[in-house]
């Protein structure tokens, strides 16, 4: 029978709390009903609902136990503040599987790719543990860490911000190792005074938690480099650089479509390296050898990082890619859907424009949380869309009728002020041969016009 997740005792030390009711073990962590597994610790957190009013469904659904601030009608671990108690359950974790080389990854492009295509590579040198999704808030991070079993080996985690004074608590629950800053660009900038410069300010802030000799792996080409790398020497971080640069530990010398994904060319501290990826992200020549480096640092032999890497498979929402079968023969459909900023719209569209295509369409919607500049950012984008050489440009949402004026007549493939407006006029357009890449953050609702494209394959009655 396999070692429970955390014994009672174990809950009860670690929280602090009481036990009410019988004695239970728990096999997993879970704070939501939907998703919950038979065996779990179910944890009632406050937010929009309180968590306390689902703990009779999930003790239906086969939860162990509840931690809980008040009885629940079943077997609970009880205590004063659920998020602090399940905070030190995760410190409790951390401190158990002392052992393990610990990673941490943010960034303003890129940082669930990367935290998950360095998992791949932990997940093949052993024991290994990281974020789930986009685990990656006050919640997501504790929660996390309390489901990492104690004979974990190596583990990494995705630390995400919105605001100033985010990451320092969170980087110092997980006191990593090594930790990654994939690019710093203009994301969550009209929360800070002084937009950019604000947001490297907070991605530096990953350092505070950083453990005695750790290191940092920092983008060289990004504009942000020379301040990241002095705050983490502040922190007595070894500073390991990836980029195009002579003087980088992991040098990127090409990228370049091939069958099936990519190939990197590269230098990895003076040795040339050459692999293949499954991404075709141009922005994926640099991400991987953020990764590479990363996996170096956590204890992944080479063979196992390059394999892991070859092996991974672009994420949903961030590249994933598919045929969809209409009247006439195929389109090919890029899901970009799941969040945007400037320097991310400008990779996918980097990409799109190396795709060989009858037609090449990007179909984008709002950028959020951009301030008083907003316009400016969205018609900014006219340029990437011009060098990608993109044909048509549909856009949805009040913010990227900005970049729609700015474009030429022969470019402007339609415009809506929501996407569930642009969709008739998107789905009537596409063509067999055509190349469509979906762009756009969540609460723009860019993923329901990749649904409506996916939709087409109906017309020839074949499944995508």
């Amino acid at each position: 029978m396999a070692e429970p997740l955390w014994t009672c005792d174990d809950l009860l030390a670690a929280t602090a709390g009481r036990l009410d009711g019988v004695a239970f073990a728990a096999a997993g962590v879970s704070i939501d009903t939907r998703t919950l597994e038979p065996g779990d610790l179910f944890v009632a957190l406050a937010g929009e609902r309180d968590g306390h009013e689902f703990a009779a469904a999930a003790l239906a659904r086969g939860a162990a136990g509840v931690l809980a601030t008040r009885p629940v009608g079943g077997p609970a671990v009880l205590v004063d503040d659920t998020l602090k108690a399940l905070e030190a359950l995760g410190g409790a974790a951390r401190r158990r599987a002392a052992g393990a080389r610990r990673g941490a990854v943010t960034g303003s492009v890129g940082k669930t790719s990367v935290t998950q295509a360095i998992r791949a590579g932990l997940v093949r040198a052993g024991h290994a543990h990281a974020s789930v999704k986009s685990y990656n808030n006050h919640i997501g991070v504790p929660l996390t860490l309390a489901r990492m079993p104690r004979d974990t080996l190596r583990a990494v985690f995705e630390i995400g911000m919105n605001h100033a004074d985010e990451i320092t608590p969170l980087v110092r629950m997980v006191e990593p190792h090594a930790v990654a800053i994939t690019t710093v660009a203009q994301a969550h900038i009209e929360n800070f005074a002084d937009g950019e410069a604000g947001v490297a300010r907070a991605k530096a802030e990953i350092f505070a938690g950083l453990a005695p000799g750790g290191r940092a792996v920092l983008n060289a080409d990004n504009r942000w480099f020379e301040f990241l790398a002095g705050a983490a020497k502040a922190h007595r971080a070894e500073v390991l650089a990836f980029g195009s640069g002579d003087a980088c530990a992991a040098q990127l010398l090409n990228f370049r479509l091939e069958a099936g994904g990519a190939r990197v060319e590269a230098r990895l501290r003076g040795v040339p390296i050459s692999f293949a990826l499954r991404q075709t992200g141009s922005h994926w020549g640099l991400m991987s050898l953020a990764a590479l480096l990363m996996m170096e640092e956590l204890g992944v032999a080479s063979d196992d990082a390059l394999a892991a890497l070859a092996a991974f498979e672009p994420l949903e929402g961030r590249g994933a890619e598919r045929q969809v079968e209409i009247a006439g023969g195929p389109f090919a459909l890029i899901d970009e859907s799941y969040n945007a900023n400037p320097a991310s719209v400008a990779a996918a569209l980097r990409t799109l424009g190396l795709k060989p295509a009858r037609r090449r369409i990007a179909v984008l919607t709002d950028m959020l949380e951009l301030g008083e500049d907003s316009p400016a950012y969205h018609a900014g984008l006219a340029a990437e869309i011009e060098a990608a050489k993109v044909d048509l440009v549909f856009c949805a949402g009040p913010m990227m009728k900005s970049l729609f004026e700015a474009l030429p007549p022969t470019r402007q493939g339609g415009y809506a002020e929501s996407a569930a407006a642009l969709a008739p006029l998107l789905t009537r357009a596409v063509e067999p041969g055509d190349v469509v890449m979906v762009k756009g953050s969540r609460d723009s609702h860019a993923k329901a016009l990749f649904e409506a494209l996916s939709g087409l394959a109906s017309r020839s009655g074949e499944a995508a």
